[in-house]
Parts: structure tokens; sequence; C-alpha cells
């Protein structure tokens, strides 16, 4: 079972947008370029997958999510995966799935400080866990090539893609952060102006609306 956190303004630490970004990027070897993308709720998703082994169906998950109908599909697969681990925590998806930077930056800075409470240090390598597949703002259902899928389906997955993964996983990891790592340094600069930890609001509640709360 998860090991529960609350989040309130005196025990989260000020992080920036830019480092949490990488942060999410780096781990999942995934290439959003705003904290606002998050929204699509993929990325947590598959963090699930990594904190918890089989508490989420990774077949389930779009990646490539554009979507507001499928940002909820993904939404209602974390709630399930959370009640499945006993996580306490309302999700605000109607709120998540508009994009709106102080929603998703609060809910990334909850999410962050849940990770490092749980996080086990086990062999995990994101890409290869997807089988390939993009995941980012982009077009819906971008398969991975059934050449690749078929190559790396008996490879163990390494966390921090150093282990045993096949050259092909780490080119195609490599080439992933390069890209997304030139895109975020163009963006960074002018974002960092806009950064203020205490723009948002102090209450870390948050409040279910049209859908089914996780269950205590």
């Amino acid at each position: 079972m998860a090991v529960n956190v609350y989040a309130t303004n005196g025990s989260t630490k000020n992080i920036s947008r830019t480092e949490l970004l990488a942060w999410v990027n780096k781990t999942m070897q995934s290439q959003f370029l705003k904290v606002e993308e998050l929204c699509t709720g993929a990325a947590y998703c598959q963090f699930m997958d990594m904190l918890f082994p089989y508490s989420i169906s990774m077949k389930r998950i779009k990646f490539s999510a554009n979507q507001e109908f499928e940002y909820i599909h993904n939404f209602k697969l974390l709630q399930l995966s959370f009640s499945k681990m006993g996580v306490k925590k309302n999700v605000a998806v109607e709120r998540l799935i508009k994009g709106h930077y102080l929603d998703n930056f609060e809910f990334l800075q909850w999410f962050h400080k849940f990770f490092n409470a749980n996080y086990k240090h086990r062999p995990y390598d994101a890409l290869s866990a997807r089988d390939g597949y993009f995941m980012g703002v982009g077009p819906s259902s971008i398969a991975a090539p059934m050449s690749y899928r078929k190559r790396n389906s008996s490879v163990a997955p390494n966390a921090r893609g150093d282990g045993d993964s096949s050259g092909v996983t780490k080119a195609r990891a490599n080439t992933f952060m390069d890209n997304n790592e030139l895109r975020i340094n163009l963006t960074s600069a002018k974002e960092k102006k806009e950064d203020n930890s205490n723009l948002y609001s102090p209450s870390n509640g948050f409040h279910l609306t049209g859908f089914d709360e996780v269950s205590d």
C-alpha cells in the first residue's frame, strides 16, 4: 500500500516548474514542454506503474492524448490505481484537464512529494515499459513500430537507463531527451519570469466534481 502525503505551504519544498518538468521528462523519458501539458494524466498513470507494479493497466493509458475525453480516461485510470493502493487524494479532474497552470503545478508538487515518499529505487525503463510509445502532447494513439516492441519484449528495464536495456531503447530515449532539453531551454527563460511559488492558493485540498472520489 502507498504512503500518503499531505502538501501544505510549509511542508512543500520550493521547487520551480522548470525543475519539476525536467524531473518528469527525465524519469518518464517524455517530451512535455510545459507543466500545463501534464493535464493529459498519462505521466501520472505511468508513475503509478513505476511505483506500484501492476497497480494500473499500461495498455489502457493514452500516452499521446490530445482531447479532453482522453484526459478524463487517463485520470479515471489514475483514480482506480489510487483506490487500489490506498492513496487518499481527491483529484480535481475537471480543473486539471483544462490545462490551467496553477491547478496542474499544484498537483505536480503534491505528486513529486508522493513519489519521493514511495519510490523504492526499482530498476525501471519508462520507454520500454510503454513499448516505445511517445508521451507528450501530440497526435493520439501513436503506436511504436512492431519491430521495436519485438526487440524489447524480453529486455529487463532499468530505472536510470544504464543497465541491460538494448541500444535501440537507449538511442530512442537519448533522442527524446536531447530534443526535449533543447525546446525546454528555449522556453524556460520566458517561463522563469512568470514563476512564483506564492501565486497558487494555499489550500491543499482537491475537490472532485462530476466523478467518483477515491474512497478513504
